[in-house]
């Protein structure tokens, strides 16, 4: 049996790496499906195990910000927030630094994801008729949504699940994590700001256009999420049962004589729960079998994980290849983890999702966004930015850790 635990867990993996198995038209969540059902039909894993691998709390938490976003988009908030960003009367590279700003904090509150889903259209639409090339603004927000989600357990699933494993405190998840993420920001500041993107534009003669549909906020709605958001942050720092009671949150959201049901449920991402819930199993498999979970132990020993060097380098080769949520899901059932290598393990998962394209879904989600608004940015280009962020971001991180944690 643990021949077959071994090889689903394999190839799952390996599905996670490529996002996909070849020859076959399916993506990561339908890999996990797939090597969660052989794992329980075979038996490998009993129906009881399986539940019990599943952290239904972080599941609860991550519906609820899903959820909530759908509110905020109901209200118009993102697309007023985009709006406003490119009708501010700044230089180009005064306007980064907002995007940048806004980002970050927005992603700390909610899921990075969410905002970047919420807010490219928008900020494309709004690039374009100033007359900007939105290449580094966009890059500028997957990057900056990425390093603000290190601040808050919050920010993004892998933070989220880390939170719940170590049973962390959210004002001390703030107070370590904030300042690499605040560091990161302005990483991605200055580096953009450097780069030949922002060079061109400002060679690019500003266009006059109206927009066909000016945003407007719907003030009912956007205070409804306000205090949504302000409940949810009070239940993470002064109660233990996380999950249930952010479900309660969507309890109240969903409770509306004006806005829909199937409107608020468009925004939660049933394809990323659903990968969740079959990747708990399949790592629930593995940490289930005590061969091979003491092997993986020993390994995880032997390579010294614990210390911040190799643990940063083990987070950017994980992050970009099998990406971070699932090589966060990958490491916490393996070990055991205190405190301080559990915030380390947050700010360089999360921050080497800036390096490549694939390291982060907020990243993915940019970039589809704008080849739908054909705008293409190439794997290189992203990399050309990404690659001195998060070295540099590495590196203050790598300070930061070792001198406060």
């Amino acid at each position: 049996m643990n021949g077959l635990i071994i090889a689903v867990f394999v190839a799952v993996y390996l599905g996670m790496a490529l996002g996909r198995w070849p020859g076959f038209a399916i993506n990561r969540t339908g890999v996990a499906m797939i090597g969660a059902v052989v794992l329980m039909v075979t038996q490998a894993l009993s129906g009881s195990q399986a539940l019990e691998s599943i952290d239904f709390s972080t599941l609860a938490v991550l519906l609820t910000l899903m959820v909530l976003s759908g509110q905020y988009a109901a209200s118009g908030f993102f697309d007023w927030v985009a709006d406003r960003i490119t009708h501010m009367p700044l230089s180009s590279r005064y306007l980064l630094g907002v995007v940048i700003v806004i980002a970050g904090v927005l992603s700390a509150l909610m899921t990075n994801d969410v905002v970047v889903w919420a807010t490219t259209p928008v900020l494309i639409r709004g690039l374009l008729e100033r007359g900007l090339d939105p290449k580094p603004y966009l890059i500028a927000l997957a990057c900056a949504a990425n390093a603000g989600s290190v601040a808050t357990m919050i920010g993004n699933p892998q933070n989220l699940l880390i939170a719940h494993v170590g049973d962390l405190h959210f004002l001390t998840f703030v107070g370590r994590c904030i300042v690499p993420a605040l560091l990161a920001m302005g990483v991605v500041y200055l580096v953009i700001g450097r780069s030949r993107f922002m060079d061109a534009n400002h060679a690019i003669a500003p266009r006059e256009h109206k927009s066909s549909q000016p945003c407007q906020l719907k003030p009912r709605l956007l205070l409804k999420a306000v205090l949504a958001t302000i409940a949810l942050i009070a239940i993470f720092i002064f109660v233990e049962d996380r999950g249930s009671w952010s479900l309660l949150i969507v309890a109240l959201l969903l409770l509306n004589r004006k806005l829909g049901t199937e409107r608020l449920l468009q925004q939660v991402d049933w394809q990323l729960l659903a990968l969740f819930t079959c990747l708990f199993i399949v790592t629930g498999a593995l940490a289930n079998a005590p061969t091979l979970a003491g092997e993986f132990q020993h390994l995880l020993s032997a390579v010294n994980i614990d210390h911040t060097a190799v643990l940063a380098g083990l987070s950017l080769v994980g992050s970009n290849t099998i990406g971070n949520v699932p090589w966060v899901m990958l490491l916490l059932p393996m070990g055991h983890w205190p405190d301080h290598l559990l915030y380390s393990l947050a700010i360089f998962s999360t921050l080497a999702g800036n390096l490549l394209i694939v390291g982060s879904v907020a990243n993915i989600i940019v970039i589809e966004q704008a080849k739908a608004h054909d705008i293409h940015i190439s794997f290189g280009e992203f990399a050309r930015i990404g690659v001195p962020v998060t070295l540099i971001s590495f590196v203050l991180a790598g300070i930061w850790v070792m001198l406060a944690m």
